[in-house]
């Protein structure tokens, strides 16, 4: 399939690019089901969400959100959470209920069945209708590192060390990174109806060049996006290079 790609100027337009397309969504179908990210690409995409929200009362009290990821070992009051980065980022600005917001719990006795019991949540929840997405320097999206199969429900993965020393920059050093998450496989993921992927910088320049020019392998797992009918690209001018 061929992507729709969306060039913005530098990151501030990308994210207002991307803030459009979901607001543009909200407003169709206001009982969304929003599939979130973490890190700092989707930054900006939340800081344009709260400015809408707090300038033109978009409401999110019907809408649904489900996270990508979550690290093993942390808890809601870690700071490096991704539960407390979507309160800090995002939630807490807005009028979504806390009930409606989904994230895997990092600290469940058993992983392997809080993996299974988000994935049937997002499955009672009539799936993901717009899931964002960003693109790790390897092709990893979610926390799906090169290799995952692309029959891969939400699982337990061991993150590579290059994910977690692009991660590091959010902890103290890199040895108080968690070694494993859990994420919404690739399969998961290509069950949402449509995916907005962002990407911004030179940085991630080689990858968006890989996913556009290169086959579908499970080497790089972005390439899977391209077996999905609905992708939006919305990358800066540095990204596309």
């Amino acid at each position: 399939m061929s992507f729709t790609i969306m060039k913005a100027e530098d990151y501030n337009s990308m994210s207002l690019l991307a803030a459009k397309k979901v607001i543009e969504k909200i407003k169709e179908q206001q009982n969304i089901v929003l599939g979130l990210a973490t890190g700092s690409t989707p930054e900006g995409l939340y800081r344009e969400l709260i400015d809408d929200h707090k300038q033109n009362g978009t409401s999110y009290r019907n809408i649904k959100t489900v996270n990508l990821d979550e690290y093993i070992g942390l808890d809601k009051t870690n700071r490096n959470s991704y539960k407390s980065f979507m309160y800090e980022k995002l939630f807490q600005y807005i009028d979504i209920p806390p009930e409606h917001t989904h994230i895997p719990n990092g600290i469940a006795d058993d992983p392997v069945r809080e993996a299974e019991r988000y994935d049937k949540l997002i499955e009672q929840l009539g799936g993901v209708d717009l899931q964002i997405l960003g693109i790790g320097h390897n092709g990893h999206i979610g926390f799906n590192e090169p290799g995952t199969s692309f029959s891969s429900r939400t699982h337990i993965v061991k993150l590579e060390n290059s994910t977690r020393m692009a991660n590091s920059r959010l902890f103290n050093k890199v040895d108080e990174v968690p070694s494993q998450a859990i994420t919404m496989g690739i399969s998961s993921i290509l069950e949402s109806k449509e995916i907005l992927l962002l990407a911004s910088g030179s940085a991630k320049a080689p990858a968006i060049k890989h996913l556009l020019s290169e086959d579908v392998s499970e080497n790089f797992p972005a390439s899977a996006l391209k077996l999905h009918k609905n992708v939006t690209i919305i990358a800066d001018s540095a990204a596309l290079k």
